[in-house]
C-alpha cells in the first residue's frame, strides 16, 4: 500500500484548496475505473520473500506514518490516530480508525486495499464518515540478506468519491506511485559496533489526482459558514524516513557476520519517524513522531506521538497506534503460500484425486 496512515488529514489539505462554494448536489468529476489498468505496467524483480520484514539479522517493523518495505500477507486492525490540523478554511480535530488488508499474489507481488472511518471536529460542527478507499500492488525489488537492504516499490488507486465529503475525504481518482527501502548497520565492522542496532527506511510516494476539483465541506471565508465548496486539487508528495533502534542486536541471539538461525522476532524497537507532505505551490506539513514497536511471532503493537514540526503539520501533539498481524503464521493453512500458488496447488491436488 502506499500508505499506513500518512497523514490522511495532511493529504487532504494538500490536494484540496476552497475555490468557491457549490451547490450541495453538485458532483466531483470521475474517471472511469478503468484507469486502474494502467497498474498492468508494474514489473517486479523476483526474489525470495521472508515474512515480517527480515532481511538477514534485521527486521523492519512496520511504521506508522508511511509504508514500510516488507512485502508479505498483513491485516492492519486497528489503525487508530488523532490530532487536531489546518483544515479546508479552519482548524479541524480528525479522530480515525481504519486498517488495511494485503494478500500475497506471488512471493515478491502483493495486492491491497486500505480505508478507515473518520470523525471530523469542525468547532461549530461535526461530521462522520468514509476516508478514501485505496486499493494497490507493492512488489519487492531487491533484497541483500549480510547487507540487511530491502527494497521496494508500489502503485496505489486512490478511489474517487469514495470517501464522505464532510471528514474532507471527496477527492478525484489519484494514482499513487512510490518506492520504499530500508538499510540496517548489522554489517558495520567491530570498530563501529555500537551502530549496529541502528536501522533506516524511507518512503516516497507521489499522489497525482486525475482531475482538477472535486466537492468537500468547509469553511466558506466570506460568510464563515460550514458548507460544501468546490475543491481544487494538486499533487502532492509525501515523504519521510525513521532512524530505527533494534534490541536484537543487544543479546546473545545475534552473532556478528553471521545470520540467524532464528528469526529475530520477539523484540522491542525504538523508533523515530519524520514525516513530509508537500502539496504543489504550497509549504510542506511536517512532524516528528518518536514511538516504540513490540514484534511477536505473529503480531505487531506500535504507537508513536505526532509532534508538528510547523504549523501545516498540525496544532498541538497528536497520537497513533496500530496493530499489525501477520496472517502467514497466524492462519498458515490460509495464508502459508502466496495466492496463484495456493491456487496452483488446488488445481494439482484436484487433477490427482481424478
Amino acid at each position: 500500500m502506499s500508505s499506513r496512515d500518512q497523514l490522511a488529514c495532511a493529504s487532504r489539505r494538500g490536494r484540496q484548496r476552497p475555490t468557491r462554494p457549490v451547490p450541495a448536489g453538485d458532483e466531483c468529476f470521475r474517471l472511469p475505473w478503468a484507469r486502474w489498468l494502467l497498474t498492468a505496467a508494474m514489473v517486479m524483480i523476483s526474489h525470495a520473500a521472508q515474512a515480517h520484514g527480515i532481511v538477514g539479522n534485521r527486521l523492519f517493523p512496520g511504521t506508522l506514518s508511511f509504508d514500510d518495505p516488507a512485502v508479505m500477507d498483513e491485516l492492519i486492525l486497528p489503525a487508530v490516530s488523532n490530532l487536531k490540523h489546518p483544515g479546508e478554511g479552519a482548524d479541524v480535530a480528525d479522530g480515525r480508525i481504519g486498517g488495511s488488508f494485503t494478500r500475497l499474489l506471488t512471493s515478491t507481488l502483493a495486492f491491497g486495499i486500505e480505508s478507515g472511518w473518520m470523525h471530523r471536529n469542525w468547532g461549530p460542527a461535526q461530521r462522520w464518515g468514509f476516508d478514501t478507499t485505496t486499493l494497490g500492488l507493492k512488489g519487492l525489488l531487491y533484497k541483500n540478506e549480510l547487507h540487511e537492504v530491502m527494497i521496494s516499490a508500489g502503485l496505489g488507486w486512490g478511489i474517487g468519491g469514495s470517501g464522505a465529503q464532510g471528514t474532507g475525504a471527496s477527492g478525484p481518482d489519484t494514482l499513487q506511485p512510490g518506492i520504499f527501502f530500508g538499510k540496517g548497520f548489522g554489517d558495520l565492522p567491530d570498530s563501529l559496533s555500537w551502530l549496529r542496532p541502528f536501522a533506516i527506511t524511507g518512503a516516497v510516494t507521489l499522489e497525482h489526482p486525475m482531475t482538477g476539483s472535486s466537492a468537500n465541506f468547509g469553511i466558506d471565508p466570506g460568510t464563515g459558514q460550514l458548507g460544501p465548496m468546490l475543491t481544487r486539487a494538486v499533487d502532492t508528495l509525501h515523504w519521510g524516513f525513521s532512524i530505527q533502534y533494534s534490541t536484537y542486536y543487544l543479546t546473545g541471539r545475534y552473532a556478528p557476520g553471521k545470520l540467524p538461525k532464528d528469526e529475530p522476532l520477539h523484540q522491542f524497537i525504538p523508533i523515530v519517524e519524520f514525516s513530509f507532505d508537500t502539496p504543489r505551490g504550497e509549504k510542506t506539513a511536517a512532524t516528528m513522531n518518536p514511538g516504540l514497536a513490540y514484534v511477536a511471532d505473529t503480531w505487531q503493537v506500535a504507537a508513536e506521538a505526532v509532534v508538528p514540526l510547523n504549523s501545516e503539520g498540525g496544532r498541538g501533539i497528536g497520537v497513533r497506534a496500530h496493530l499489525f498481524l501477520f496472517l502467514d503464521d497466524l492462519i498458515p493453512a490460509v495464508f502459508g503460500k502466496p495466492l496463484f500458488e495456493s491456487l496452483t496447488d488446488m488445481r494439482s491436488d484436484a487433477r490427482a484425486r481424478r
